[in-house]
């Protein structure tokens, strides 16, 4: 932890690398030339339950929420693409930085971590303005909470958790396959019914700009927006699921073809909560038999803790919980 606490404080802040002699390996690839940009480089380290049984000594100190993800009814779980004792996610301006962080953690952690798996997403600029769109071709992510409302929603406060779980957050990450050649066969009117906006704008389908608020009440059998759209059964906006919002940082994926010639892309679905049972569980079977299930596969992720953030240039990963 201490390790991995150097070197993303070092890849975050930018600098040059250490000369090692004409003797040694370079300490750095030079990937990004010989001083390395901080490039807007941010590491988030989270814990999966895995971490917490019996070979290091931390059973006693697991969130107490944290399990394996669950598998629901239309999801396609493949092994090699589950779970993990630790998760790092690194976001930076450009692909190449990525690229040589990933590099020189597991250069510098060798014999202590090994990759489970990986996965490279990218964020498409808003096109033509507001809300991102995912390879489906909608917007994704317009009714995400902000400002106080989502600091209500991420950080765990609860005195039942182990202390150390403070100012953290419960992470779940679903890799999806969207099937992109089948969507694309399909009548603009059923993909805006399924979602409940507009694919043009991102407006609800009864409103006209992207950020109106739906207003189910005035639709009660579902005649603009259907009762099984995407939106409305993610977000009913009602009083009793206020508290089941979460806040995500969705990114898009392209791992190429594969052997049947068809694209393997889509969407890493990356979402924060103080309760994954409250929110993210209580959303995700709302959504089972939607409609879209037919155009998209999860295979993968899992749930993991983020931990607390490093405080202080004297702080590291994990202090609270290993101390």
């Amino acid at each position: 932890m201490r390790t991995l606490t150097d070197r993303a404080r070092f890849l975050a802040t930018g600098g040059t690398p250490a000369n090692l002699g004409i003797g040694q390996p370079p300490s750095d690839s030079d990937v990004l030339g010989p001083a390395v940009p901080a490039d807007g480089l941010t590491v988030t380290l989270s814990a999966g339950s895995s971490l917490f049984d019996g070979r290091f000594g931390l059973a006693g100190r697991k969130p107490l929420r944290l399990t394996p993800m669950r598998a629901f009814p239309d999801d396609s779980p493949d092994p090699a693409w589950l779970h993990g004792d630790l998760l790092l996610q690194f976001c930076a301006h450009h692909p190449d930085t990525i690229h040589h962080a990933i590099r020189d953690i597991t250069r510098h952690t060798r014999g202590a971590m090994q990759p489970r798996w990986k996965m490279e997403g990218y964020n498409s600029p808003p096109r033509p303005s507001g809300t991102s769109r995912n390879l489906l071709g909608f917007k994704d992510g317009t009714a995400n909470p902000t400002g106080a409302l989502a600091t209500d929603l991420v950080w765990v406060d609860d005195p039942a958790e182990p202390s150390w779980t403070a100012n953290g957050s419960y992470v779940v990450v679903r890799l999806i396959r969207m099937l992109v050649e089948f969507w694309d066969r399909v009548s603009i009117n059923e993909q805006e019914g399924m979602f409940g906006r507009r694919r043009d704008s991102g407006a609800p389908l009864d409103g006209s700009a992207e950020f109106d608020q739906p207003d189910y009440a005035a639709d009660p059998h579902g005649q603009v927006i259907p009762l099984d759209s995407h939106i409305r059964l993610a977000n009913p906006r009602t009083k009793a699921t206020a508290d089941q919002r979460l806040v995500r940082r969705s990114y898009n994926y392209d791992l190429g073809l594969d052997l049947g010639g068809n694209l393997q892309a889509g969407h890493i679905f990356v979402a924060y909560q103080q309760d994954i049972k409250r929110q993210f569980e209580t959303i995700q079977k709302r959504l089972i038999n939607e409609p879209l299930v037919d155009y998209v596969q999860p295979f993968g992720g899992g749930y993991f803790f983020a931990l607390p953030g490093v405080t202080s240039a004297r702080d590291w990963y994990g202090r609270a919980l290993l101390a």
